[in-house]
């Protein structure tokens, strides 16, 4: 890889994040009465997007939210200048990464238009959302949060419109969380906006239309899993090689499986949710391969999971795929509403690379005269893999990041010598089961919670 690439500075990225911040200041204010300095948001991003095809409609926008008169069609407009500057900064940054890595990306068809027969619900979105762009952050109150209930509630049986309910909901019970507004001293400011700029685009109708999905017949190669966990949340996401039945070129896949868990489960225990669904997990934590027949795959690069459509293959270790098939693998291809920085997550492998922890604790990685970042904190602690582990390593498979305007580095897999042994250590290795002493404590952990909590809700349908 050539890391040296990644140190060049990217032509008009400071330009681009500079006015995405400016219009994030200015949602913190509110856009029904703007304050001093806050019609500076709107009116940046209409300069940055001067010259492409939404300049004449977010030129309009900023003049109306300078007025405090912008409508819900004007937040729309002022949602998709913002989602098309991140975009931007999204493509530049990738292409950067794929050009170190030598690597080429596969092209995006047009996803299939969305059912226009929910137009009232996505307007009911919009309105609230809508209220969120003119009363701000510092403006919330629990009646305007609240609004949210509803809308939700009439989306959720509808599948076409869980995403954009997952979404509201998350995102509502976020704000109610730090109303009133007025006595918080700070805000996620990047990432509510975000979520509220996502969300406005989401009610435009057709603009969550189902991504084009075709079928795979191959061999799947895993190279490692990338764990989150939340309080009741855990997600497992599969990074993977998939070689063609038919010899076409190989291409980087992934696979992912999320549960509901209660928070008395941490750690090894969420594999015992989470193994049920998919038996890719235990796969990887194995090191074995698996033989897809008509799995289901978008052309996202996500395999819609199913395991009547795949089948235990031969050893494959992590390894030797990263050295020899990593290389060669196309990227899939990024969905519009996707393009955003937070999402860059490109498999690399390195080696030959000095670690150097500072007196803080961070670590990183000077590959090529290049210093990287190691995200240690996104190690989980549901594997074998720690930092002290990684910062004696030779050889890393891992998902190269950006974040706080730099490039780095969060391990899946590290190669370390062990009683002058070298041996791999990976993220999952407990996915499948584990005969590690830490990992047993935490599996029989989960074991004894999900008994008292079946217990418990036994009695509780039986009252």
């Amino acid at each position: 890889m050539r890391a040296d690439l990644l140190a060049e500075p990217v032509e008009g990225l400071d330009e681009a994040l500079d006015a995405v911040d400016a219009f994030d200041r200015a949602l913190v204010d509110g856009l029904l009465r703007p304050r001093s300095g806050g019609t500076d948001g709107p009116a940046a991003l209409a300069r940055a997007v001067a010259g492409t095809p939404l300049a004449g409609r977010v030129a309009e926008a900023a003049g109306k939210a300078a007025a405090g008169a912008a409508g819900e069609d004007h937040f729309v407009a002022l949602a998709a200048a913002r989602t098309a500057l991140l975009g931007s900064v999204h493509d530049a940054l990738l292409s950067r990464v794929e050009e170190a890595a030598g690597r080429s990306r596969d092209e995006l068809a047009a996803p299939a238009p969305g059912e226009g027969r929910t137009a009232n619900l996505l307007a009911a979105a919009r309105a609230w959302l809508s209220d969120l762009a003119r009363c701000g952050w510092q403006g919330l109150d629990h009646e305007v949060v609240s609004g949210a209930a509803e809308v939700v509630s009439a989306m959720l049986p509808d599948p076409s419109l869980r995403r954009l309910a997952a979404l509201v909901d998350g995102f509502a019970a976020e704000l109610a969380a730090s109303c009133p507004g007025a006595s918080a001293e700070r805000f996620p400011i990047r990432r509510w906006a975000d979520l509220w700029s996502r969300g406005m685009l989401l009610t435009v109708p057709g603009a969550a239309g189902a991504p084009p999905v075709s079928t795979a017949d191959g061999r799947l190669l895993p190279l490692g899993i990338d764990v989150q966990e939340h309080a009741t949340a855990a997600q497992a996401q599969v990074h993977a090689v998939f070689e063609p039945a038919d010899g076409s070129p190989s291409r980087l896949v992934r696979a992912s499986v999320s549960v509901p868990k209660p928070d008395t489960v941490v750690g090894a225990g969420i594999w015992q949710l989470m193994r049920p669904h998919m038996s890719l997990l235990a796969a990887a934590g194995e090191g074995r391969s698996m033989e897809l027949t008509a799995m289901p795959v978008t052309a996202e690069g996500d395999l819609v999971w199913s395991d009547e459509h795949a089948r235990p293959g031969e050893p494959a270790e992590a390894f030797a795929t990263a050295r020899v098939a990593l290389p060669t693998a196309n990227a899939p291809a990024t969905a519009p509403l996707d393009r955003h920085p937070a999402r860059i997550a490109v498999p690399v492998f390195l080696e030959g690379y000095t670690a150097r922890t500072d007196d803080d604790g961070a670590l990183t990685f000077t590959v090529a005269g290049l210093e990287l970042p190691v995200h240690t904190d996104r190690i989980p602690a549901a594997g074998p893999l720690t930092p002290e582990t990684v910062a004696r390593s030779s050889a890393c498979i891992a998902l190269i990041r950006w974040d706080a305007g730099t490039f780095g580095v969060q391990p899946l897999a590290v190669e370390t010598t062990v009683r002058k042994k070298v041996t791999a250590v990976h993220a999952g290795a407990w996915a499948g089961g584990t005969a590690d002493k830490t990992g047993l404590r935490a599996e029989k952990a989960a074991t004894d919670a999900a008994k008292v909590l079946s217990e418990r809700a036994g009695r509780l349908l039986r009252k």
